[in-house]
């Protein structure tokens, strides 16, 4: 090295302008709108004991809703999950009259009202509706003929919370899944179609591997989604303790009964389940895309 020369070594930083303005910019937001809300939630929590905190997280009626809410989410968000991946695929591979009215359709439920939701789905799905009507007429000759005791009931049953948690899911599925499926190369499908192999090898082998980790996106965001829905739910549902209940209701419940301790209790509880089960979800989704890189 010549004497006197120096060398002076700098961070590589992004060619893009204004990164420290921007993270700042980013970090405050979501600070201010996400972790402040939450943070606030946990401190509020904090003024029962550990002992009535329990106490409050694991009475009878609060263990029935959790296991309402988790069990219709999961439900729903699985048969999203097959669904949603064969109307992305009908989207995404094929050219048909109608096309664009269909994919229109998949973002209904973005625009639509959760109360109104609701509602349409108690009409439709109640006794007198036109699929409940016809499924109780069913039900009664199914009884008569075999001397059963089965009930077709969809509204006011948890069938019907799984129902309205299927209709508000359906979207996240396919909105997820059909871009990647509209990128994935076709070239490779062809290529692996002229060395003799068929298409469930295809599938399993080329297409599987390559929106997996898509698949459970979009199943973390419906099962996210669906566990804090409220609106759509208390219509089409009874509503019934220990039966029909979901945690947001009886969240909703602690607060018309200024009991603001119990609801942030069950509200914490909610949120470390949810939190525990997408770091589930994201830890799967990594193992799927080093799979698929190595």
């Amino acid at each position: 090295m010549p004497a006197g020369k120096k060398f002076h070594f700098r961070q590589n930083r992004s060619q893009l302008p204004g990164f420290g303005l921007s993270l700042g910019l980013s970090v405050a937001y979501l600070s201010l709108l996400i972790l402040l809300p939450l943070a606030s939630l946990i401190l509020f929590s904090m003024n029962l004991s550990w002992r009535e905190f329990w106490t409050v997280v694991t009475d009878r009626r609060v263990l029935a809703a959790f296991r309402v809410s988790f069990g219709s989410t999961f439900l729903a968000a699985t048969i999203d999950l097959f669904f949603g991946f064969v109307i992305a695929w009908v989207l995404a591979r094929y050219q048909f009259f109608g096309k664009r009215l269909v994919d229109a359709v998949i973002d209904l439920p973005f625009a639509i009202p959760t109360a109104v939701t609701g509602i349409a789905l108690a009409t439709l799905f109640s006794g007198k509706g036109l699929v409940g009507g016809q499924l109780e007429a069913f039900a009664h000759w199914f009884n008569t003929a075999f001397s059963t005791q089965l009930s077709f009931n969809i509204a006011f049953s948890q069938a019907g919370i799984v129902v309205a948690l299927m209709f508000i899911g359906m979207p996240f599925i396919v909105r997820t899944v059909q871009p990647v499926l509209e990128e994935l190369d076709k070239e490779v499908e062809e290529a692996a179609s002229s060395l003799g192999a068929d298409f469930r090898h295809i599938f399993l082998r080329v297409i599987f591997p390559g929106i997996l980790p898509a698949l459970l996106t979009g199943f973390a965001l419906a099962f996210a989604r669906g566990l804090g829905e409220y609106g759509s739910v208390i219509f089409i549902s009874s509503n019934a303790p220990y039966e029909t209940e979901i945690v947001p209701l009886l969240i909703v419940m602690r607060l018309g009964e200024f009991n603001y301790e119990g609801a942030s209790a069950i509200g914490v509880a909610m949120l470390a389940c949810s939190f525990l089960l997408l770091l589930a979800i994201n830890f799967l989704q990594t193992l799927a895309r080093n799979r698929r890189s190595a």
